[in-house]
């Protein structure tokens, strides 16, 4: 009998040593984010992936195993609007318990491979980042002169996007979306009025690296950064929106940051670093002239978001009726004004519903750009054509019978350049009102 029972014992160990293993992690979801500059791949996975990887020439291919992990895909279904990836297919494991996936690639790309851990509302991920490689990098272009009458522009900056949701509402809506959209509304506003011009940081949905969006605004030799944010909290209660600014606390590490990245001195000094030698005292006149630049940026800042807020009180309720202080990353450029808005609580079931509310985006890019107007028409940059306006202006009251075209013949001015002195978004004008006209 205990002959029978220790042969029965051998036998069930022997097929459990035969049989084969299920893996045990699994893809639940693959997920492509182009962007105009890179693409980003996760895999959506339901444990903390363990990977190797490799590349491949003629043709370019990105070879990605992944152990331990089941083929349970399909990866010809997946989306791809990525203009650098060809296909997504998978190829011959390394051993019979894991999954090998190779993207086949149109041009070659610099990569970046890591694995994310669980954040609502993702579980565990591998990240794919592929950048060109041919790249070209910013040229430190010049500004104009004084007298070059440019446009005032402003780099519009929509918050998170793509593997980044940012904050999401009760009834499911995603910050990035609802941004995104009051962020374009805001461009076209900027862009419709003669004398400004808007960068849109992000145009679709994709990340973009947090100290990018400045690097990306400065390219644009943009006069000011606005980033556009819905809030959130752990309770439905607060409400209201509200204008960031950037901490003094933050400033001041961030200021030591860019002074010990000497590569980045000529761009934060519009051109300065090139008749600045190379003597003991460099760092120190670097230091006081960015001293000079930050303190320039945060007064602007602060003082424009004032404004922007008088605009938006009138259209919704204010969570800080005065400009607030935060470090926050897209706020440290220390060469360009830059404010925060957050347009409301995307966890409030009523703000929810304002934010996904058409009518109430495109009331709250009013109000942001009546805040951006009025501030510029008070200061207007240097060298822009509303400097000049300002400098050489008159003014006008209207009488019955009077339309913007016969002011614009009578004093020889385009009826373009008086709606911009005026910031007039009609042709329409009214008996008694004064008017700005140009010389």
């Amino acid at each position: 009998m205990a002959l029978y029972r220790s042969t029965i014992w051998l036998c069930l160990l022997i097929l459990l040593i035969a049989a084969p293993v299920a893996a045990q992690n699994k893809m639940e979801s693959v997920r492509i984010w182009p962007s105009p500059t890179n693409t980003r791949v996760v895999f959506d996975l339901a444990e903390a992936p363990q990977y190797s990887y490799f590349t491949l020439r003629n043709p370019t291919r990105l070879v990605v195993d992944l152990a331990d992990t089941s083929q349970n895909l399909d990866l010809s279904k997946i989306k791809n609007d990525s203009d650098l990836i060809s296909r997504l297919r998978y190829s011959s494991p390394k051993d019979k318990h894991s999954v090998r996936v190779v993207l086949e690639l149109n041009a070659s790309a610099d990569t970046q491979i890591f694995s994310l851990p669980p954040t609502p509302p993702y579980g565990d991920r591998l990240v794919i980042d592929l950048g060109s490689s041919n790249e070209t990098p910013p040229q430190i272009v010049k500004q104009q002169a004084q007298g070059a009458n440019r446009d005032i522009i402003v780099a519009v900056d929509a918050g998170h996007g793509g593997e980044d949701p940012g904050s999401i509402g009760r009834a499911g809506s995603y910050e990035k979306n609802v941004v995104l959209s009051i962020a374009k509304k805001l461009a076209k506003r900027i862009d419709d009025t003669p004398g400004m011009k808007s960068v849109l940081i992000r145009t679709g949905d994709y990340y973009v690296d947090l100290n990018k969006r400045t690097e990306l605004a400065r390219r644009s030799k943009a006069d000011l950064l606005v980033s556009i944010h819905a809030d959130a909290y752990t309770t439905p209660q607060p409400s209201g929106a509200s204008v960031w600014v950037l901490s003094m606390r933050r400033a001041n590490s961030e200021l030591g940051r860019w002074l010990e990245n000497t590569e980045k001195h000529s761009q934060l000094l519009g051109g300065a670093a090139e008749v600045i030698q190379d003597t003991s005292s460099e760092r120190y006149l670097t230091q006081a002239l960015l001293d000079m630049s930050m303190d320039h940026s945060l007064s602007t800042s602060y003082e424009l978001s004032r404004e922007i807020l008088k605009e938006m009180g009138q259209i919704t309720k204010l969570h800080k009726k005065v400009p607030q202080a935060a470090s926050l990353a897209v706020l440290t450029s220390p060469d360009i004004p830059s404010i925060l808005v957050e347009t409301g609580f995307i966890s409030n079931p009523r703000e929810e519903k304002n934010l996904n509310w058409a009518t109430f985006r495109q009331n709250m890019a009013d109000a942001v750009f009546g805040g951006i107007r009025q501030h510029f028409k008070n200061r207007p940059p240097d060298g822009t054509l509303w400097a000049k306006l300002k400098r050489e202006n008159r003014t006008h009251k209207v009488s019955r019978g009077e339309s913007l075209s016969l002011l614009a013949q009578r004093y020889n001015v385009p009826v373009s350049q008086i709606k911009a002195a005026n910031n007039l978004d009609t042709d329409i004008v009214r008996i008694g009102q004064v008017l700005t006209i140009p010389n």
